[in-house]
């Protein structure tokens, strides 16, 4: 019988020491909101497809920060998005380069990290900039955001640059959308945190 009962405060203690853990422990080690994304380049698109800028705009979500920028087709552009330590505007003779080697003239942005977002666009028709932003330090007003803390542009022959000042370097995901009608979509969101 006592070896009985001593089986049986094992278990007892073994029970409790694995024991599920509480939803607030639980909620606390999912992932926020549900993101997966990381923080790591992300490339994609048609080598082949110079497209017209349209439009650059942000908007904001309950978990992210979104920046759109509206293409002249429906097949998506070449794109390359990726944390850098200076977003820069390459200099004329070679296709952009993302990361430390990048050389150029720096795009400044505020925050904490920066996003160099660069899309194969035809940006010049007869030597004039096909999009002409009013303030190109400041694409969109994102002051009081959560996330975004500037949005910034600059034009080259290759395409366009934008630097994303962000509040730190957060997870972030990028793809492309097709349409309205004949033009598509470039979408970079990041999470407001980890």
């Amino acid at each position: 019988m006592k070896r009985m009962m001593r089986l049986l405060g094992v278990v007892g203690l073994a029970v409790a020491l694995i024991a599920p853990v509480s939803a607030a422990q639980a909620q606390a080690a999912a992932p926020y909101c549900g993101i997966r994304w990381g923080s790591l380049d992300k490339n994609g698109g048609n080598y082949e497809t110079y497209l017209d800028l349209h439009r650059v705009r942000a908007g904001r979500h309950a978990c992210f920060d979104r920046l759109v920028i509206d293409l002249s087709s429906r097949f998506p552009a070449l794109y390359s998005v990726g944390y850098v330590d200076q977003v820069r505007n390459p200099d004329g003779s070679s296709p952009p380069q993302l990361g430390p080697a990048a050389r150029g003239t720096v795009i400044p942005t505020r925050g904490g990290a920066r996003l160099a977002v660069f899309v194969s666009a035809k940006m010049y028709s007869d030597g004039q900039l096909v999009y002409r932003p009013a303030n190109p330090a400041e694409l969109v007003d994102v002051r009081g955001w959560r996330t975004f803390r500037q949005v910034a542009f600059g034009a080259h022959a290759y395409g366009a640059t934008i630097g994303l000042g962000v509040r730190a370097r957060l997870p972030y995901r990028v793809f492309t959308l097709s349409g309205p009608g004949q033009e598509s979509r470039l979408v970079i969101d990041v999470a407001h945190r980890w």
